[in-house]
């Protein structure tokens, strides 16, 4: 097999949570907040960490660090809430996952989500038990597109990055893989191919997990 390790994102690729996360931040930065931001516009300002977020709508030192960790946790429990009826794997996940660790296949998570929120995931649907290690928004100083987060998740596995494929939704996610030296595969669950054009290390596109290109990489 060409790949030893596994590398997914989280939201948009495990799961297809985005536009409760997108909801989730609409409500909080319009109504406690006063941005005055429309969807589109939230869903933009929408990667790295929730302080981020935040410094990027209102500027840095417009909330102090405390501050700033308060209206996080409270996103968060509003997109938890929102979203637990709706928490699945999408589809096809959990037998690839399977699947790939009968091969022997090294598996982690690299994301910019807090651990509160990974935590939700994994331990709801029942598959912490196939990553050996999950790096989150806690464990890296630069998000994504810088490669830490991948950089990270390949020296705990213990694979180097050229050997490690990354699964990924957004463009930014791709472009750390790529700038840590890794293939991608791509989930079209929020953006189409036409938004990675200027990338280069695209291996191919899915709709989700059940799509029989990914035969090739267990092989």
């Amino acid at each position: 097999m060409r790949y030893k390790a596994f590398i997914f994102d989280l939201n948009g690729t495990i799961i297809d949570d985005m536009p409760f996360h997108t909801r989730a931040w609409h409500r909080i930065l319009n109504e406690e907040l006063g941005a005055r931001l429309t969807a589109e516009e939230v869903s933009k300002e929408m990667y790295g960490k929730n302080e981020e977020v935040l410094d990027r709508i209102f500027g840095a030192g417009r909330f102090s660090d405390g501050e700033k960790k308060a209206i996080s946790v409270r996103k968060e429990q509003q997109y938890q809430a929102a979203f637990l009826p709706h928490l699945q794997l999408i589809n096809g996940l959990d037998p690839f996952l399977a699947k790939a660790d009968e091969r022997g296949i090294a598996m982690a998570i690299g994301t910019a989500a807090i651990p509160f929120n990974v935590d939700f995931v994994v331990d709801q649907l029942s598959v912490r038990k196939y990553f050996k290690a999950i790096i989150t928004a806690n464990d890296v100083t630069l998000s994504k597109p810088h490669p830490e987060t991948f950089l990270k998740c390949a020296e705990a596995l213990g694979i180097p990055p050229s050997e490690c494929l990354v699964f990924e939704d957004v463009p930014k996610g791709a472009a750390a893989a790529q700038n840590a030296g890794m293939d991608t595969v791509i989930v079209t669950t929020g953006h189409q191919p036409a938004a990675f054009t200027h990338l280069n290390r695209i291996l191919f596109y899915i709709r989700d997990f059940t799509d029989p290109v990914l035969n090739t990489l267990l092989d």
